[in-house]
């Protein structure tokens, strides 16, 4: 307590972090109530609708409170906590697609379906998290530094630390990266 005002002081979220990873339950648990706004935000981002967006940020609380301890302090927590964000976002994409892959098409009435009403997936960035996948699957090592920079927002330094490689072999991915969703974020309807 800051005795001075007699309010209880907020330890940075970094502090925190180290506290949770060496083991003290009481900072993680300051921990995961001081990010679970900036996780839901982070989710938002990739999946737009928000009942998927609260679905992929509980996972991500999850994922914090149970790998919290791999968390080294070699850069940043909000840093860690980014891939943490992008991966669970993404395996939640995932999730959605199949799901709405294994379910029975609708009955044809003649009308157009409301895809927001008949599609598992609806509202999420379909768009930006089919380019991802396919990435992915064709060019794996160009996926981080696409998500660390354009999705996390990190600045270049960080990202490329983030991702373990030098600055201009981060940026040159980078450059790849965006080239080759551009044309498929157009082809998408």
């Amino acid at each position: 307590m800051d005795r001075s005002r007699g309010e209880p002081q907020v330890a940075p979220t970094e502090d925190l972090a180290r506290g949770a990873a060496a083991g003290d339950p009481a900072a993680l648990e300051e921990l995961l109530q001081a990010i679970r706004p900036e996780v839901l935000r982070r989710c938002g981002r990739f999946l737009p609708c928000r009942e998927d967006a609260e679905e992929a940020a509980q996972d991500v609380l999850l994922q914090v409170a149970r790998k919290i301890s791999t968390f080294q302090g070699r850069s940043r927590f909000s840093t860690w906590l980014h891939t943490v964000v992008a991966n669970c976002c993404r395996q939640k994409y995932r999730e959605l697609k199949r799901r709405s892959a294994e379910q029975p098409a609708p009955i044809d009435t003649g009308r157009l379906a409301d895809p927001r009403t008949t599609s598992v997936i609806a509202g999420s960035r379909l768009d930006l998290l089919e380019a991802l996948d396919r990435l992915e699957r064709e060019h794996p090592q160009l996926v981080e530094p696409l998500v660390y920079r354009d999705i996390c927002q990190l600045d270049y330094a960080e990202a490329a630390e983030r991702a373990g490689i030098p600055l201009g072999t981060f940026k040159s991915r980078l450059h790849e990266a965006r080239k080759q969703i551009r044309p498929w974020l157009r082809e998408a309807p």
